[in-house]
């Protein structure tokens, strides 16, 4: 009886690891640091291991970049982007319901919101959007604008283009 006990303990585990992964419902961005958990400079299967293996790839993007997704094809998730194997930059895809940033900023607030909360010092203009930027000694976090509004996050390394 004890040993089945065990046997069933175990084998919950081991199928609950995998389901563990995946694109978080609400992801935060940490400025400087990290979005939906990713961090810059993690290698690939620690970004495999936090949201798992399902995600589609770009053909036609200059750095190998994954594409994580709620659903097969989806436009909300979370775009992540390589060089050497390891992460270059991360960024929202469309407007994921629920991701937010430090001070209850989130997606829908008004540029001067974002200029407050964040003291984006820069502000660059990309084909059709915006992005507002904020550099530390390390990296550069981008709020995307889009007509007038919050519309996604970035994080990139030091000087990183922020327009994809």
């Amino acid at each position: 009886m004890r040993r089945s006990l065990v046997t069933s303990a175990v084998a919950a585990l081991v199928l609950a690891a995998p389901a563990a992964a995946g694109l978080p419902r609400a992801g935060a961005l940490v400025p400087g640091r990290s979005l939906g958990g990713v961090r810059l400079g993690e290698p690939s299967q620690a970004v495999r291991a936090a949201l798992g293996n399902f995600y589609g790839r770009c053909r036609g993007c200059r750095r190998a970049t994954w594409y994580f997704t709620y659903r097969p094809f989806g436009r909300q998730g979370l775009a992540v982007e390589f060089e050497g194997g390891r992460v270059s930059g991360v960024y929202t895809l469309w407007r994921p319901a629920g991701w937010h940033a430090p001070d209850q900023l989130r997606f829908g607030s008004s540029p001067l919101a974002v200029h407050t909360l964040t003291h984006a010092t820069r502000t660059v203009a990309c084909d059709g959007y915006e992005a507002l930027v904020h550099d530390t000694a390390e990296a550069r976090t981008a709020y995307y604008l889009y007509a007038g509004r919050l519309w996604g996050f970035g994080l990139f390394r030091r000087g990183a283009a922020p327009c994809r």
